[in-house]
């Protein structure tokens, strides 16, 4: 018959066409990554930039058509961040990258079948997550942070605020009660002060919306300086923090080097871009290997001594060589 292919030929036909389409398709191939912010603010951002910049140089970038990013920001809304763990949870990704605390909990509390790299993110013994036996979940992975290092920070204050007061120094603070870490850092920080002979006034707040106002209450009841602790809120509103508290004359001081970058007068901290940086490494390493046997959660690595020379300059303070000026 006209035109027929004999049986042998269309499978050998069919065979090729096939062969062609899945080399094609395995030479286009990319990893999905998806990543998660609870909140748009330009410190934590750096976090993003690093995560991704890691990736980058193990050879997983959209420059390099090997990374499809898929990513969104709840914009500190708790139900947009339930929308968003939603829609991660129906694509099909490699792993998730999360940013900040609240983004962490979202995702782990949902997604348990998708490698979760954290970055910006309390422990997980101070998040709650961990098992009977301390265990964290068992797809959660990245750098962390316990409160150890705020320590150090307080006793900046001490160091460069306290002399110039003959009474106890008073400090101010908020926290914001719906996050675990902030509510463990004002108990450590009150615990601090009493040690340190010093006076911690705080204020809890729920959204940073009430910043202004806390903030204002809290410059009433005449406090000597302000600690602007690991909290997303205090992330959030930072700069009406900052503007109340340079307008009273007050000093803020902080554990985040992100935060004197943006006005506060020192810290010793993480540095956000090189925390988000070793998570997106640890995150390379799985996309290399696709095994997580030598992954886990661990402190993050990198922090330093900073001020920020401006408000240095401002409040009359000098620093010892060992901190960096910003």
């Amino acid at each position: 018959m006209k035109g027929f292919v004999s049986p042998p030929w269309f499978l050998l036909l069919l065979f090729a066409v096939f062969f062609y389409g899945s080399c094609k398709e395995k030479s286009n191939d990319k990893v999905r990554v998806g990543f998660v912010e609870a909140f748009e603010d330009e410190t934590i951002g750096e976090a993003r930039k690093g995560f991704f910049d890691a990736l980058a140089d193990k050879g997983f970038s959209e420059d390099q058509g090997t990374l499809e990013i898929v990513y969104r920001n709840a914009q500190g809304d708790q139900g947009i961040l339930s929308q968003v763990v939603s829609y991660m949870s129906s694509q099909k990704l490699d792993l998730i990258g999360t940013s900040t605390t609240l983004a962490t909990l979202g995702v782990i509390q949902r997604v348990h079948d998708v490698p979760v790299f954290m970055t910006v993110t309390a422990t997980p013994e101070i998040l709650g997550i961990t098992d009977r036996d301390g265990h964290a979940p068992a797809n959660l992975f990245g750098a962390a942070e316990n409160l150890d290092y705020i320590d150090t920070s307080f006793t900046i204050i001490k160091q460069v605020a306290k002399p110039r007061h003959e009474s106890k120094v008073r400090i101010g603070m908020i926290y914001n009660q719906a996050e675990p870490q902030s509510v463990d850092a004002y108990n450590r920080l009150n615990r601090l002060a009493q040690a340190e002979e010093m006076t911690l006034v705080a204020l809890p707040l729920n959204s940073s919306a009430e910043a202004q106002l806390v903030v204002k209450a809290l410059l009433n009841k005449g406090i000597d300086v302000f600690f602007a602790n690991p909290d997303n809120t205090v992330f959030a509103a930072f700069e009406t923090i900052l503007k109340n508290c340079n307008e009273a004359q007050v000093p803020v001081f902080t554990s985040e080097e992100g935060l004197v970058k943006r006005g506060a007068v020192a810290a010793y901290g993480a540095d956000i871009y090189a925390w988000g940086y070793e998570s997106g490494a640890d995150a390379a390493n799985y996309l290399q290997t696709k095994s997580t046997e030598r992954l886990g959660v661990h402190l993050v690595q990198k922090r330093k001594r900073v001020y920020n020379k401006q408000a240095a300059e401002k409040f009359g303070y000098q620093f010892p060589s060992d901190y960096e000026g910003l």
